[in-house]
């Protein structure tokens, strides 16, 4: 453990010196947390792995915390041009889809210690949106997004709602990329311009709340959708299907669903965080599709 502690410390930069006895500590429980799971999974206990990460120094209490990147208040039709999405009634849908194949979504970002998770989700969204019109891939601001859409309802690093960012980009006629406004983490002045803007959007499309067939539809018809989810026991998760029959569905992460399909009978959802690569199957989590798990399909949209 003690070398695993020295290349864990050596690699994240919110050790502090002076607190490094008391981290060690945390991150050793939770290894041995992380050792007890897996040694269970291998026994058909539990369906998903765990794996040590570049957030093994915090708390639970402490990683609860940073799922602060969703608006208590949940997104009221503030929008002037969103509609609801009108399902088929006998839909002939793929039984897998992934849009990472086709080119429609960007590599795994990282919010930091932002509770811009909101603006992640929507990016991700709108990048998606981008490439099916376009057939161009290009990043986009999630800065942006963070220092300029107060007015829509957002808070910046202090929460927010991918619909509300959605609202900014067709108020705004406009959103810039990611390499003209570059992400840094945290709350500053607006500086959008529009000599740089990406993309235009003409609205959003919401899908009906707690309705997962819904969901799969606009996934497998449009491309990658926003969705809010309870991520409080997403931690340490490292592989498989991630099916947690305790998941709580108190909203407090905005993520993406990019794709869906079945491991071993278990049909799931492809999620996209916004942890790095490092979290999870390379940025990725494979949740259980099918009985709304963590509140997945509770507030969903995307731009049109």
């Amino acid at each position: 453990l003690g070398k695993l502690w020295s290349i864990i410390l050596s690699q994240v930069s919110s050790f502090q010196r002076n607190s490094e006895d008391h981290r060690r500590t945390i991150w050793e429980e939770n290894f041995q947390m992380i050792e007890e799971h897996n040694r269970e999974a291998s026994q058909g206990k539990h369906s998903y792995r765990m794996a040590m990460n570049h957030l093994g120094d915090l708390t639970k209490a402490e990683f609860m915390e940073r799922l602060n990147g969703l608006s208590p208040e949940l997104p009221r039709e503030r929008g002037r041009r969103t509609t609801l999405f009108q399902k088929s009634d006998y839909p002939s849908l793929p039984s897998s889809v992934d849009w990472r194949s086709k080119g429609y979504v960007t590599p795994v970002k990282d919010q930091g210690s932002c509770g811009s998770c909101w603006a992640f989700s929507a990016t991700g969204a709108l990048e998606g949106y981008l490439a099916r019109t376009t057939g161009r891939l290009v990043s986009l601001s999630e800065q942006n997004l963070v220092d300029c859409s107060w007015k829509q309802g957002n808070q910046g690093c202090n929460g927010g709602w991918p619909s509300w960012a959605f609202q900014y980009v067709m108020d705004n006629h406009g959103l810039d990329s990611e390499q003209s406004y570059p992400y840094v983490g945290q709350d500053l002045a607006c500086t959008y311009k529009s000599a740089d803007l990406a993309v235009r959007i003409n609205g959003y499309v919401d899908i009906p709340s707690n309705d997962e067939a819904a969901l799969q539809e606009a996934v497998a018809t449009y491309g990658p959708v926003t969705v809010a989810l309870d991520a409080s026991d997403f931690h340490f998760y490292s592989s498989g299907v991630f099916d947690y029959p305790n998941c709580g569905t108190s909203l407090n992460h905005a993520v993406l669903a990019v794709g869906y399909g079945t491991q071993n009978g278990t049909p799931y959802w492809i999620i996209k965080n916004s942890w790095g690569p490092n979290w999870g199957e390379g940025g990725y989590i494979l949740l259980k599709r099918g009985s709304n798990q963590c509140g997945v399909a509770e507030v969903a949209s995307y731009p049109v």
